[in-house]
């Protein structure tokens, strides 16, 4: 499988849904499915009554169909709920997740991955975070099962995922360090065994997909190829200005007259240095045009990964209204992504799009009223007694500060896991019968979209954006 030039970012909780990753992907470049939250979002679809049919195409598809029965039978109402009805919530994520959950994790990332690949023989790939560590295993077990031909993976230092892989195409029991605050010297381990979960007899192994670590230095990377338990194939080298989360800047945070957090040369990645490593790797953050790509290239990169100029087009599963808020903010010039150092329970810098009616409006995201009912962003810790208890810094302050946290984390913390469910249309109907609202990211170059849009033409497709980047450089595939 030869090396694509355009990697199309794995972004949000399912803006990079398969619709998206299967169209770029038809182009002969590599189209990338989030693999974030999969299982609410297959379970919201179901619970939405899977209108289209597409997940209970691909579930047809799937080597085990009983645990398809489960699921369906629990989720699945036919012509879907009231629109005022909240969904039907799975537990929070824990060490010790359940059978069940593990079941709809492994279903989820199968059928994201089977129908971004269906209908074309070119490669797809899964974005995971490195942050979002308890689905990490089955989620990787379940596109594996659908054939994935990359998994790409940042927000930490992925130094096990690598021997996973390994492992889990060999259908083997496999661990993953758990990081716990205020852990004793014994490590907590994720454990997982496929054959737990799929009673199949397996003759042949699964592929093992190529993995690229997204990194934000040479010297992570230098460290990765020096500690990982397994190959690293290549690397997405993402600055500080793409959208989502970034890596801190190195060093005491300092904060501009703005209040965003300011990078400095220390920052920049050592493109030499990185060369040495010899493996191919992609360039992030603000490459979203040709003459990007050509300066990539020129500096030793394979090719580029380009988020926020998918993140809007007709394939991406960002809600409609959402993508066209933004579009005339565009056309208009008065677009604005601030870099928002606190707004993010992992504590990274996350970018956010200022958008009416939406939680970068600080009075909205303060008068919502806080609860933890997702829990992807959940850190573990060590309780005096040794058990394990999890903490969010965007739940409600007491009882974080409850749970020995400090009130100082709680600021400016904002639910990224509801608003991303509500960014793709499938937010959580609350108590008081509002839905909740969206938090919206992109790159600091969203201004670029106007390359594909005018006041005549507020829309664009995938293959816009890949014919574009490409220009001459190499041509797609029909």
């Amino acid at each position: 499988m030869s090396l694509p030039i355009l990697i199309q970012g794995g972004m949000g909780i399912g803006v990079s849904s398969w619709q998206l990753a299967r169209a770029v992907s038809h182009l002969g470049q590599l189209g990338v499915v989030s693999g974030t939250g999969l299982d609410m979002i297959l379970v919201r679809k179901l619970q939405d009554g899977d209108l289209d049919g597409n997940l209970r195409r691909a579930f047809r598809h799937f080597p085990q169909q009983e645990i398809v029965e489960r699921v369906m039978s629990q989720f699945y109402i036919h012509g879907g709920r009231a629109k005022n009805h909240p969904y039907a919530q799975l537990p929070l994520l824990s060490r010790k997740i359940s059978k069940d959950r593990i079941e709809i994790i492994i279903l989820a990332n199968f059928s994201e991955v089977f129908l971004a690949k269906e209908g074309h023989p070119f490669g797809v790939g899964i974005n995971l975070l490195e942050k979002v560590q308890i689905p990490t295993l089955p989620s990787l077990y379940g596109a594996m099962l659908a054939g994935v031909d990359y998994v790409l993976m940042g927000a930490g230092i992925p130094n096990e995922i690598p021997g996973a892989l390994d492992l889990l195409s060999r259908h083997r029991h496999t661990e993953l360090s758990f990081g716990v605050l205020n852990s004793s010297p014994h490590p907590f381990k994720l454990r997982f065994d496929p054959k737990e979960f799929l009673k199949l007899s397996f003759p042949f192994p699964l592929r093992r997909p190529k993995f690229f670590p997204i990194i934000s230095s040479a010297i992570l990377g230098a460290s990765l190829v020096k500690k990982a338990n397994g190959k690293i194939d290549g690397f997405v080298v993402e600055g500080s200005t793409a959208g989502g989360h970034n890596a801190p800047p190195r060093g005491e945070l300092h904060l501009s007259e703005s209040g965003e957090p300011i990078y400095s040369d220390r920052d920049r990645v050592d493109l030499e240095k990185l060369k040495k490593l010899d493996l191919p790797f992609w360039l992030a953050g603000s490459f979203g045009s040709h003459e990007k790509l050509k300066e990539a290239r020129n500096s030793g990169a394979v090719g580029i990964q380009v988020g926020t100029a998918f993140a809007f087009c007709k394939e991406s599963g960002l809600d409609e209204r959402f993508k066209m808020a933004v579009i005339e903010d565009v056309l208009q010039n008065r677009v604005h992504v601030f870099t928002d150092p606190y707004a993010s329970p992992t504590g990274f810098p996350f970018k956010v799009v200022q958008m009416k009616e939406s939680l970068s409006d600080k009075s909205i995201a303060e008068s919502r009223e806080r609860r933890c009912d997702l829990g992807y962003l959940r850190q573990a810790y060590q309780r005096d007694d040794g058990t394990l208890g999890y903490r969010c810094p965007a739940e409600p302050v007491q009882d974080f500060i409850r749970k020995g946290g400090s009130i100082e984390k709680t600021e400016g913390r904002k639910c990224l896991c509801n608003a991303l469910f509500a960014n793709i249309g499938l937010g959580q109907i609350k108590k008081d019968g509002t839905p909740e609202l969206p938090l919206i990211t992109a790159g600091d170059d969203c201004q670029s979209l106007k390359q594909w849009i005018s006041n005549d033409k507020k829309s664009y497709a995938a293959r816009d954006v890949v014919e574009t980047l490409l220009g001459d450089i190499t041509s797609i595939h029909d």
